[in-house]
């Protein structure tokens, strides 16, 4: 039997974190009307503004369309445009009726200029129509627990059915972050195809130091929209305008505010000291647990992550030592952001101790404090 402990980590913890670069100190005056900013590993919120109104998102919408064609092609698919697929109306990439060209192309079409033409074909590749690839976006949508999201289109032209909140956005942008292709795609500056050479519409990849990727957006009715990730010292962090006529500077101010806003911490086997297995039938009564190596994790300045740590209530002797013992999952904000093996501390020969889980018993009830959690000490 497993059970799971939850244990804050030692206020030491924080003093071996070291602070992130920091810029500005109060939070900045935006243009946009709903704007948030994130940490992308744990979606831990640095900034926000309106975040959760619906609103128009223009071609944004292109992350979601890309994240569902990764998910449900090949790159290497060639892709036959049909007639009904070229001359969509507003930004293009200039596809032919009957043409031929790859789904790897198509995503970068889609993703570096925009194109229209290029989100309706890769619809119909992949679903047989627009409306059919929709149902896909808006079942990933709810997939990531959106709740002011609704797809009406792959490309983002204006429609009353077609809505995201600042913070969804930010929701979709990070999980589109953790595909390796699509983050590839993002942040390319320049790719030639069907004999053009395409370039990036996001300036923030010439013009803000650590941008990796993101995605313009236009539309008269809905203004400007603009989502962008930027990664300094191994953090990643996603902004998100809605509405804004000052995006490029609006983004810049928000990841000159968010960056002084996090420290890195680094969690090792000292953190798990507390962590005590009852030993049946040992020469010790409890043997501890240890990480093989350090993990470094993001938190906000002054948070406190925690440990999640999932081991059996008692063992046996003969426990030996660097053999498996369970997992712990660190968490921020109470997202886990990574999970690691545990091992046994030490061997633990056969020795004189009770022979019975009776003892597992009375070690726990006599020491407490290695099971504390937030709410006090769990129950088995």
């Amino acid at each position: 039997m497993r059970r799971r402990l939850i244990c804050l980590i030692a206020a030491a913890l924080l003093c071996a974190g070291a602070v992130l670069r920091a810029y500005a100190q109060g939070a900045p005056d935006i243009s946009a009307r709903s704007a948030i900013v994130v940490e992308a590993r744990s979606g831990a919120v640095l900034f926000e503004h309106d975040a959760d109104t619906r609103r128009g998102m223009g071609s944004t919408t292109k992350i979601m369309t890309a994240l569902v064609a990764l998910e449900h092609a090949q790159l290497d698919d060639t892709v036959t445009v049909k007639p009904a697929w070229a001359g969509v109306e507003g930004s293009s990439i200039y596809l032919r009726a009957n043409q031929t060209i790859t789904m790897e192309d198509l995503l970068y079409g889609l993703l570096l200029v925009s194109g229209n033409d290029a989100a309706v074909t890769i619809a119909g590749h992949v679903a047989g129509g627009v409306p059919e690839f929709c149902e896909l976006m808006n079942a990933k949508a709810r997939e990531l627990g959106c709740t002011n999201t609704r797809f009406a289109n792959p490309h983002g032209l204006t429609d009353e059915n077609h809505y995201t909140s600042a913070r969804d956005m930010a929701t979709i942008m990070r999980a589109a972050m953790q595909n390796e292709t699509f983050a590839r795609i993002t942040g390319t500056k320049y790719h030639d195809a069907m004999g053009q050479s395409w370039k990036n519409h996001n300036k923030l990849l010439w013009d803000y130091e650590g941008c990796i990727g993101g995605k313009t957006g236009y539309t008269e009715a809905t203004g400007r929209s603009l989502v962008t990730c930027v990664e300094r010292d191994g953090v990643r962090v996603i902004a998100v305008t809605l509405y804004d006529g000052n995006d490029w500077v609006d983004h810049a101010a928000l990841y000159n505010y968010a960056f002084g806003k996090f420290e890195r911490v680094s969690v090792t086997s000292d953190d798990l000291a507390a962590v005590k297995i009852p030993v049946i039938a040992g020469e010790r009564h409890t043997v501890g647990v240890v990480m093989k190596q350090t993990v470094e994790v993001t938190v906000r300045g002054g948070q406190k992550p925690t440990i999640s740590v999932e081991l059996p209530n008692f063992v046996y002797a003969v426990v030996v030592r660097g053999a498996s013992a369970g997992f712990a999952e660190i968490s921020v904000d109470g997202v886990a952001v990574e999970r690691v093996p545990l091992y046994f501390a030490e061997t633990v020969l056969r020795g004189v101790a009770r022979r019975d889980s009776a003892a597992a018993g009375g070690f726990l009830r006599k020491n407490p404090l290695f099971i504390q959690g937030k709410s006090g000490p769990l129950r088995r």
